[in-house]
């Protein structure tokens, strides 16, 4: 029993099908040009910019123990395999950067100046899954970082938009 061909079912011609192959490459380079987009503005801006190395362990069922400050915990981040003969990448840790700088501020009486810490996620959309925004509020309220901006893509061209990330229970 045969039904003919697929492409027939649906009426799309070969040559307008997308290659998934070819769109995860372009999206990938997307978004690595971005990161270094909001990189770079973050600089400019007087931020000192480093990748963050890090991730958060994977919520485990188990009682809490002290030593992992609840259920999860901070652990270096894995290398990701992409194939033989293609480097792995390193750096791919949650959130992207870590971003500090001093500033002097009256509060700080008898310290020289102050250090802010954030954490800068960029995500060409603005948007993060689920799990992303388990991991931010976990960075959030064991004080990794005073705050965490999420970078995204402005309505003009080259335009880079960062919001604070605001833990909404839902």
């Amino acid at each position: 029993m045969t039904f003919g061909n697929p492409l027939t079912w649906a009426k799309i011609k070969p040559e307008k099908m997308i290659n998934k192959k070819i769109q995860g490459k372009k999206n990938r380079e997307s978004g690595r040009r971005f990161e270094l987009k909001v990189r770079k503005d973050l600089e400019d801006k007087g931020w000192i910019v480093s990748k963050w190395m890090n991730n958060i362990s994977e919520l485990k069922q188990d009682k809490p123990s002290s030593e992992t400050n609840g259920y999860r915990k901070l652990i270096p981040a894995k290398h990701k395999f992409r194939g033989k003969g293609i480097p792995m990448a390193i750096g791919t840790g949650f959130p992207d950067f870590i971003a500090f700088r001093d500033f002097a501020i009256p509060m700080c009486a008898g310290y020289e100046d102050c250090k802010e810490v954030i954490g800068v996620e960029a995500k060409s959309n603005g948007y993060l899954s689920k799990e992303e925004k388990e991991k931010c509020k976990w960075l959030l309220d064991n004080n990794i970082f005073s705050k965490i901006l999420i970078a995204k893509k402005g309505k003009k061209r080259g335009e880079i938009i960062y919001e604070e990330f605001k833990w909404k229970a839902t």
